[in-house]
């Protein structure tokens, strides 16, 4: 009973821990960017080590039980870092130079949310508009598609920081580049919106490559040269490719071990265990993590928009939330219906035992 617990909590656990890490690659890629790092180049070099990290594991782990490689699958494999690596990364680091981590991490939480609309035109999860259940996911899907709407369009007044910056990161982007607070709104919106195509992407794939450790292996190489080809065709100077041993370096081994390997793999293995929501639905966690770093830490200026607008996408995803949690308890009683006797008998029993 103990071991069925642990391993129910299993992918909960996975993704708290995938949440922290992505609240430290916020930091440490803004502090990169900030130093002159180029976007693009970030993210081939990232991918390019997250593929080296994962092949070993791929290889000797999955070596009997990996899906022999067909030409339809490595196109579904292009395809997939097209969309996940190649358009959704490059837009959403090219939209934290114009915005801040705290944006992004506000932003991020509409994932949850474009996730589930997508699930439900691919029928891939169903809606009962007649239950309370069902119109909670319909409310919390509006509500906090409104509050993203909020954060994008209104800045509103910067809240006073409180003391002084514990780290300070030279050419912050809260004293440069806010007069495009628009464009990398823009830019942000729109990698989550394929963001969540991505993850939908990767339910159907895994149904055919049942493999996550050779699967985001396969990602981060094809990625990395679909990459690779496009910063060569929009960056000329071979000195954007040069790297330090510098706080850029530390970011790209940090974002390519820890999250182009661990985070992706981990994902993936979600998302097999539980649906791409579940995936999704951990992110106000890494809201509030980046949101107390960057104001506390980091000396980040605070806007009232993203304050409100945060608060409620929050509320809205976790009405989605307590939607989709009565749903599953409900597919369980339809499909179980002896363990919903068992379990009424055995309270009766203990309230029997318990009688005076």
């Amino acid at each position: 009973m103990k071991n069925a617990a642990s391993f129910n909590f299993k992918p909960h656990i996975l993704m708290i821990l995938a949440q922290i890490a992505y609240t430290f690659l916020y930091i440490i890629t803004e502090a990169s960017f900030n130093h002159g790092m180029n976007p693009y180049v970030y993210v081939t070099y990232r991918h390019l080590v997250g593929g080296l990290v994962l092949l070993p594991f791929a290889y000797f782990i999955e070596r009997k039980t990996r899906p022999k490689l067909t030409f339809s699958l490595f196109v579904e494999f292009f395809v997939l870092s097209l969309v996940g690596v190649s358009i959704t990364i490059n837009m959403f680091f090219k939209g934290m130079e114009y915005t801040s981590p705290t944006f992004l991490a506000c932003v991020v939480n509409t994932v949850a949310s474009l996730t589930f609309i997508i699930a439900i035109i691919l029928r891939l999860e169903i809606v009962n508009v007649r239950s309370l259940r069902g119109m909670a996911k319909i409310l919390g899907v509006m509500v906090s598609l409104g509050g993203v709407m909020t954060i994008t369009l209104y800045k509103g007044p910067a809240l006073k920081n409180i003391g002084h910056a514990i780290v300070h990161m030279k050419g912050s982007t809260a004293a440069g580049v806010q007069d495009n607070w628009l464009k990398g709104s823009i830019l942000t919106v729109v990698s989550c919106i394929t963001w969540s195509m991505w993850y939908i992407m990767q339910a159907y794939t895994l149904k055919r490559y049942p493999a996550q450790l050779s699967l985001a292996t396969w990602m981060n190489f094809v990625g990395a040269a679909q990459s690779a080809v496009f910063t060569a065709i929009v960056e000329h100077e071979k000195s954007t490719w040069s790297i330090g041993f510098d706080i850029d370096l530390w970011s790209i081994l940090y974002s390519g071990i820890v999250v182009s390997g661990f985070v992706t793999y981990v994902q993936l293995y979600c998302t097999e265990e539980k649906g791409p929501v579940f995936v999704t639905i951990f992110n106000p966690l890494s809201t509030v993590l980046v949101v107390v770093l960057s104001y506390f830490a980091l000396g980040e200026k605070l806007y009232v928009g993203s304050i409100i607008g945060g608060i409620v996408v929050v509320m809205g995803l976790y009405l989605l939330l307590w939607g989709k949690e009565k749903d599953e308890a409900a597919e369980i009683e339809v499909k179980d219906p002896k363990a919903l006797l068992f379990t009424s008998d055995h309270e009766n029993q203990l309230g029997a035992a318990g009688e005076p």
